[in-house]
């Protein structure tokens, strides 16, 4: 199969339907202005610290570059487009004044890997690679999220795991750093290394998915995305975009509806189902209170009877029947005290006779729910 990357993967685990209109079925999903702006920004930084030899880029030279790299797509309105723009350019201003002074030149800027974890190739682009003084490696991803990024976004960021386990192949250097750098406030948001654990648990991933495409396993899973941009192609959305009039003439099973319709009668049906199962609730209590009051069994109506007995459910209390057969070494025979070991006990003839009849007046009624049966009074006649 073809290599995968992270942003594939990343997608497959959100949702194997769409992984499949993407990039198997080769759907385009559409614009969008974020995705331009957060491009823009990263081909900037990319053009800052992608220099032969220092000094890096001059201001001027970095927001020229940025004019010119400007990608427009997915924004609204002209408006919209405008605001960002000029926010982009604040953003570089603050990047070039942190970044300028004290320059380092990177070990590797965008650096394209292409490495193989448990058989299955893994392809992609890392923003910046740093070496430390101690002679470590720092990983570096710039990131255009509207918020900070948390520990523990930072601890399961799926992305910085692939990255260390291809910075670690790739140099054969320990990892001493990952970072999320967050390019709207300037602010590197770092945390340690993997261990061992995590990075397994990542080349299994990778496993598993790559599997699972091979076995052509593309369900639709509903998550905090949906609906993507291709609703008509799935199942939780697609009948929104089915065409009426030969909807009509494929659902035989809904007669004399369409699924529109069909769905409000449904819910209004539930919420008239609800309302009646409480006044019935309230009805059936004001019998029985009245039956129970007035001594009745029975209470008739202009076409109807209601019959009314209270059913009374049999049994024993535990610690009478522990305190009568303990002694006598029966106990274990009614572990757990199973009722129907109770029942087995209580027919078996050899058991003394007297034992049997004093479990016999151990019966006690331990439950009892009143019934109601309707009786047509019409019929009867």
């Amino acid at each position: 199969m073809k290599p995968l990357s992270y942003t594939q993967i990343s997608i497959y685990q959100s949702c194997p339907l769409c992984y499949k209109l993407q990039y198997i079925d080769g759907l385009k999903p559409k614009d969008k202005w974020y995705f331009s702006f957060g491009a823009t920004l990263h081909l900037c930084a990319e053009y800052f610290f992608k220099v032969r030899v220092p000094p890096p880029p001059s201001l001027d030279e970095l927001l020229d570059f940025y004019e010119s790299s400007w990608l427009s797509e997915g924004y609204e309105s002209a408006e919209e487009e405008t605001k960002y723009r000029a926010y982009g350019r604040e953003i570089l201003t603050n990047f070039w004044q942190i970044h300028h002074p004290d320059f380092k030149m990177p070990l590797a800027v965008e650096r394209m890997f292409y490495i193989d974890i448990e058989g299955v190739k893994l392809r992609g682009y890392i923003d910046r690679v740093d070496k430390l003084e101690s002679g470590g490696l720092s990983i570096v991803d710039y990131k255009t999220n509207q918020e900070l990024f948390t520990t523990e976004d930072l601890g399961k960021n799926l992305q910085l795991t692939l990255y260390q386990l291809a910075v670690g192949q790739i140099w054969q250097l320990p990892v001493e750093r990952l970072t999320l750098y967050h390019l709207r406030s300037n602010t590197p948001c770092s945390c340690g290394p993997r261990g061992e654990s995590q990075l397994e648990a990542a080349r299994q991933l990778v496993f598993e998915v790559a599997e699972n495409i091979a076995r052509e396993r593309f369900p639709a899973v509903e998550n905090q995305y949906c609906p993507c941009d291709f609703p008509e192609h799935c199942p939780y959305y697609r009948q929104q975009y089915m065409v009426t009039e030969p909807e009509l003439t494929r659902q035989g099973v809904l007669p004399g509806l369409i699924a529109a319709e069909a769905v409000e009668d449904y819910v209004s049906l539930q919420a008239r189902i609800k309302e009646l199962e409480s006044q019935l609730k309230e009805v059936r209590q004001m019998i029985i209170d009245f039956c129970q009051t007035e001594g009745l069994n029975r209470v008739f109506g202009r076409e109807h009877a209601i019959t009314y007995k209270l059913l009374e459910k049999a049994g024993f209390k535990e610690d009478e029947i522990r305190a009568l057969l303990e002694p006598e070494g029966l106990w274990g025979r009614v572990l757990s005290f199973d009722p129907a070991k109770l029942k087995q006990l209580l027919d078996d003839e050899e058991i003394a006779e007297d034992i049997r009849n004093k479990i016999s007046t151990l019966r006690r009624v331990t439950a009892a729910s009143p019934r109601l049966w309707v009786r047509r009074l019409i019929e009867e006649e």
